[in-house]
């Protein structure tokens, strides 16, 4: 591989300069489940290959939630430049658009420093917004969630689901009766647009363009062993301090359980269990099952992005993807 290493990757370049040299480096795209081993490998690439991480992670991006989102630590961040990690406070929402129109700065910012930018999560939207574009959806709307925040304490979200089923079956079809966060954009979308969300996806705005990239996906083929690792995962941020640092938060911060950082799997399960609702191996049982779920939406949505898989098992993992990546970064 030759690929220019300048010795300062935290020096900023605006993306306007960036050369049409440093601009023809590829991005790296890691992309997998949750307990695949994506930040393992980054960084095993990382020994590698002169990279910078942009986090594709929408749970990393709060400050504070380190335990429960697996955020790296301040000696690996300061091994490897990390980006799009603690950027807001969890009182604060973060979107797909804004995702979009930062990662795209940092990927610029990196080429223009001569280095490779390997994006690496599990938040599928945020790839697909990437390599896609992203749906002409309106902004929200506060005025309009908090009204269907107060139906939904009323009647309850699987109520608000049925009446979702009435004006926009498609994606009803694919959500389920508590989802609430999902429920609740779609009905919010309806409500500004008097138009289905399902019929307003299809119509993509363009935010910028990545360029040149290698997409990767780590799929494990042995789904017992990935549902092992999701048990070991949580176990671990169960001993770290989860319930801890979720108390710390809510002293810190005015929360409720409805903002989106509180929708994080396992902060979700922690909360009903700092109110009461549940004990501490319900918290533990309902941690792991919405995990779970998550893994399987991912794997949803990396079965529709096009990708070279690789099995996180295999024992010549790291030099079978650096193979792939070195093909890349080749002139």
């Amino acid at each position: 591989m030759r690929v220019n290493c300048r010795s300062d990757p935290d020096s900023v370049t605006d993306p306007d300069s960036v050369t049409k040299a440093a601009a023809r480096l590829p991005a790296i795209l890691l992309m997998g489940p949750t307990a695949s081993g994506k930040s393992a490998l980054a960084l095993a690439l990382a020994e590698r290959f002169p990279v910078e991480i942009v986090s594709v992670d929408s749970a990393q991006v709060y400050r504070g939630m380190d335990i429960g989102t697996a955020k790296p630590d301040a000696a690996t961040r300061a091994r490897v430049p990390h980006h799009l990690v603690d950027v807001i406070e969890p009182t604060d929402a973060y979107s797909a658009a804004r995702f979009c129109t930062e990662a795209l700065v940092a990927v610029a910012a990196i080429r223009a420093r001569g280095r490779v930018p390997l994006l690496v999560g599990g938040t599928m939207l945020y790839f697909k917004a990437l390599l896609e574009g992203l749906s002409a959806l309106p902004q929200a709307d506060a005025g309009v969630r908090a009204a269907l925040d107060a139906r939904a304490a009323s009647a309850g979200w699987p109520a608000l689901h049925a009446e979702l089923a009435r004006v926009d079956p498609v994606t009803a079809a694919r959500l389920a009766p508590n989802d609430a966060q999902r429920i609740q954009r779609a009905l919010e979308v309806h409500a500004l647009t008097g138009s289905p969300l399902s019929a307003l996806q299809g119509a993509r705005e363009a935010r910028g363009t990545l360029g040149g990239h290698v997409a990767l996906a780590l799929l494990p083929a042995d789904r017992a062993r990935l549902h092992a690792a999701i048990a070991a995962r949580f176990d671990a941020m169960l001993a770290a301090g989860l319930v801890d640092e979720l108390r710390a938060l809510r002293a810190a911060h005015r929360l409720d359980p409805a903002l989106p950082a509180m929708r994080c799997v396992g902060y979700r399960q922690a909360w009903q269990y700092l109110d009461g609702a549940i004990d501490r191996a319900a918290l533990r049982a309902t941690g792991i099952a919405a995990t779970r779920q998550l893994a399987k939406r991912q794997f949803t949505w990396l079965r529709a992005l096009p990708a070279t898989r690789f099995d996180p098992e295999a024992p010549d993992l790291v030099a079978a993807v650096a193979a792939a990546v070195d093909a890349q970064l080749a002139p």
